[in-house]
Parts: structure tokens; sequence; C-alpha cells
């Protein structure tokens, strides 16, 4: 688990809501995503209560066995305990909130208006998922106040006051490895049932999540086997980008960049304008009509998109790589290659 964390810990999720025995104590798991998209599991505790305090002692532990080394992206629910302990241990960790959970509290708490396929549903999903500026995020959070004026007080107005930890125009700026919730968690408490039984003593509890643990790594290995054995799929030849990716990244990034690699065939550069050093392009792609500011820098032969890709998910958008060629360059600066 040390070893995993060192390679993958730079995103974690960590959840509590799977209790194992009979007195009901959390069990709290550190997880995250490996370099094929599996889950990972980097540690596990038993914990007596969810106290602040107790989730201090936690991270505190888990940090000091993993050499120190801090997440840069952590996500939970909204339990106010986890985020005072968080902002204590970590206080240079970036701490997200999981979307589904707000999801959940949102049913919870405006179960009238949030039912599938609302209209509020849909401009409160896209409060979320959607906007990518902050102005865009406060123009329309502000219209739907508007529409719905009851709600300026209670639980809307609440969630909002958090926004820095779920609103994309927010979590495109840090690494979030593509997660936007604690399902891996989640995921992983639905494999626990089939091993953990309320009457387990402490020791039997260990043993079993062993068992989960050597199943995940049975994943990995299976990735591992298949990566070696199987080439990619390209669709382009003769593309020597293409050709470098195939060989730089696992079967399962691969796929996602060569998506948009795809969708680059269609950008084109609508507006530029060129100094010295630095070239910024405004890209757009045939039949969109979003609009996305590309900041070039030729000295450091990088293309930094508004959309946040490479920064958040860690493979370049298609927006960067139109201005990437457009620079003349066929094949992935070598810092656009995450060691992960």
């Amino acid at each position: 688990m040390i070893f995993d964390y060192g390679h993958f810990g730079d995103v974690v999720t960590f959840d509590t809501t799977f209790r194992t025995n009979k007195e009901c104590r959390p069990f709290g798991i550190f997880v995250g995503f490996n370099h094929y998209r599996e889950t990972v599991i980097f540690g596990a505790a038993l914990l007596y209560d969810e106290t602040a305090s107790s989730f201090q002692w936690l991270f505190e532990t888990f940090l000091k066995t993993m050499c120190g080394k801090k997440p840069k992206t952590i996500f939970t629910d909204q339990d106010a305990a986890m985020a005072k302990a968080i902002s204590l241990v970590m206080p240079d960790t970036y701490h997200c909130l999981c979307v589904w959970h707000i999801m959940q509290n949102a049913m919870k708490h405006l179960g009238h208006l949030f039912k599938e396929g609302s209209e509020f549903s849909k401009r409160f999903n896209a409060c979320i998922f959607d906007y990518k500026t902050e102005e865009e995020l406060f123009t329309h959070w502000e219209a739907l106040l508007n529409d719905y004026d009851p709600l300026r007080e209670g639980w809307l107005p609440s969630i909002f006051t958090l926004k820095e930890k779920w609103a994309k125009a927010y979590i495109k700026k840090v690494f979030s490895a593509g997660m936007r919730s604690t399902q891996l968690s989640e995921s992983l408490n639905a494999d626990l049932k089939n091993y953990l039984k309320v009457d387990l003593d402490i020791i039997q509890l260990f043993t079993h999540f062993e068992r989960v643990l050597d199943d995940k790594r049975y994943k990995e290995w299976e990735a591992e086997y298949n990566c070696q054995h199987k080439l990619p799929r390209l669709k382009m030849k003769k593309a020597p980008m293409l050709v470098q990716a195939s060989e730089l990244y696992t079967p399962k990034f691969f796929e996602e960049f060569q998506e948009e690699y795809e969708e680059y065939q269609g950008a084109f550069i609508k507006e530029r304008s060129i100094s010295a050093l630095t070239h910024e392009y405004i890209v757009m792609i045939f039949g969109q009509q979003e609009e996305h500011r590309v900041t070039a820098n030729l000295e450091e032969a990088s293309a930094t998109c508004t959309c946040g890709k490479f920064e958040s998910y860690g493979i370049l958008c298609s927006h960067a790589l139109k201005v990437i060629d457009a620079m003349d360059m066929k094949l992935i600066p070598e810092h656009y290659s995450l060691k992960r």
C-alpha cells in the first residue's frame, strides 16, 4: 500500500460509510486510481467514532505511515468533522466534496424540485458540471435563485458557500485524475460486503480485508498482462504523436488521448494574438459554439487551455493539440507525460 501510494497518492478518496461490526464502528478506507484506472487501496482503519479529533489522529497516522507525503487532492462527503481535520493536518491539500453526496442532499432538502429530468435539477447540475468560469457560475446561480426565490434561505445558499469544493469552475484547476465523487470507496464498500460480517473480531476483519485487497491487485496484474500482450488500435498509423502516445500511455489513457486527437482534427483557430514568446489563441471545434482560450509559450513548448483538461486529468485536450500543431510540434512535449 505504501508503494502504491507513492505512485498514485496524488488523488485520494476517503470514506467511512461502511460499518463492519456489531458496535457499528466506522471503517475508513483510503482509495485512489492507478495507471489503468483500476481501484487501488492505500490504507484502512477501524475507528471508534467520527469526531474531528479521531479524524485528525487518523490523517496524521496515515501520513506518517506514508513517509509524510500529502495528497494534492482529497475527496470526501460533506462531514464537518472530517473537513476540520483535513484543514488542520493537510492545509495545502485541495479538499473536494463528493458530487454524488451533494445530489443526495439536494434530493433530501429539495425533493419536491429535484426530480430526475426537472428544469431545476438540470440547472443545478449545470452549476456543478458545466460552467467553466466563475463569472458563468455566479450569473447562472443568481438566475436560479431569482427563479426560485423561496430557496434563498436554507440548504441551497449553504452549499454555495462551499462552491470551491464542487463547482467545475474551481475543480478544473486542480489535479483530480477524473474523480468527482467518493464512488471508488462506495464501490469498494460493496466488495467488502461479500467478505465482511458484523460478528468478526479485529483479526478476522483485516484477514478478510486482505482478500479484497488481493482481488484489486489481481485486476491490476490482468491489466498489466493485457497491456504487454495486446497492441493498441491506432486509427491513424502515420501520425507521429499517436504512435508516441501508444508507447507512452496505458491502453485506457491511450484510448482517451486518441479521442482528443480525433476531435482536434475538427478544431480551428478563430483568433490569435502573437507576442515575442507568448501566443494566445481562441480555438473552437467545428459544429460547437464554445470558445477555448489557449496560451502557448514557445520557449517552454507549452500550451495551456482554459478547459483545464491536462491540469485536472493529465492528458492534453483537443484545443491544446491544435495549438501544438500550429507551433509545428509533432510529438507530445516531455513535460506533458505524467509519471503516474
